[in-house]
């Protein structure tokens, strides 16, 4: 059966980052990809000024009424950078009334990095997200939006006791697995966290000591493809991070390309990876 994802995010008209990275990565997975978008800007928020941004929260239920009344339904619905708890609700709706029975429900809680939060969101903000995780399969934090989440404090220091504690706080409150991106035990290493019912796993992979944006959502949109392709947990983790060093790794030789990163040219390699037994 062809698996269909619905994936709710803005549109960055420019700079590689949320439902332009997230549409090509779905597709080339072999997932039939739809989309509402949550926004519209003329470029990302990162290293751009003067953007323009539409809000699209009106036509969301719009789009989810018209889905209703045509019968389309989801294998997956993710979920990126959403503007307010308003539309939060409205993904709860689409879960209700465009998932298929074992539709599975992945929330990117994109909202903070680096100890504090993004412009435009705050604590308020992350209550909503709170209770947006709960009724997740799938929650996709990085180390500040889980500290966030959680109510834990934000550490550049830490072990793996306390990437446990904010994995074992974030299942309690409702969400079926938890992936925490970002995860770094030493200064030369980063790497994921997965913490469900079955435990802890984590996948190590070398420090690249630079920013690039859009990044996260390279790593949740190659994730969700692997994951809709039948990889476990761990498999997907260990895909999308590769993936995302791979892409990483080239870009940082263009010193002109600072707007994203280059994901284009390695999407064969992320295919092949997929399909691999």
């Amino acid at each position: 059966m062809n698996k269909k994802v619905l994936t709710l995010q803005d549109i960055s008209c420019y700079g590689q980052c949320s439902i332009t990275v997230a549409l090509p990565i779905l597709s080339a997975c072999g997932l039939e990809t739809a989309i509402i978008p949550s926004a519209v800007l003329s470029t990302h928020t990162g290293g751009f000024t003067g953007f323009t941004f539409c809000d699209l929260t009106p036509e969301i239920p719009k789009i989810l009424k018209h889905w209703q009344k045509e019968k389309i339904f989801f294998s997956a619905i993710y979920s990126g950078y959403l503007g307010s708890a308003e539309q939060m609700e409205y993904l709860k709706e689409a879960y209700r009334v465009c998932g298929l029975p074992d539709c599975i429900k992945i929330v990117d809680p994109v909202m903070a990095d680096s100890g504090k939060f993004y412009p435009g969101f705050d604590y308020a903000f992350a209550e909503k997200m709170k209770d947006l995780c709960k009724v997740a399969d799938v929650i996709l934090p990085n180390l500040t939006e889980a500290s966030i989440l959680t109510g834990e404090p934000y550490l550049t220091e830490y072990n793996e006791s306390y990437i446990k504690r904010l994995g074992e706080k974030l299942l309690s409150i409702g969400c079926k697995t938890v992936v925490i991106t970002g995860v770094g035990y030493t200064k030369e290493t980063t790497g994921v966290a997965v913490i469900n019912k079955d435990g802890y796993q984590y996948y190590c992979h070398k420090k690249i000591h630079q920013h690039c944006h859009g990044t996260g959502d390279i790593f949740s949109s190659s994730f969700t493809g692997a994951l809709m392709n039948g990889k476990d947990y761990l498999s997907a983790v260990k895909i999308a991070a590769d993936y995302v060093v791979k892409c990483i790794e080239y870009t940082i030789t263009d010193p002109t390309h600072a707007y994203g990163v280059k994901f284009e040219p390695f999407l064969p390699d992320l295919i092949k990876a997929i399909k691999q037994d």
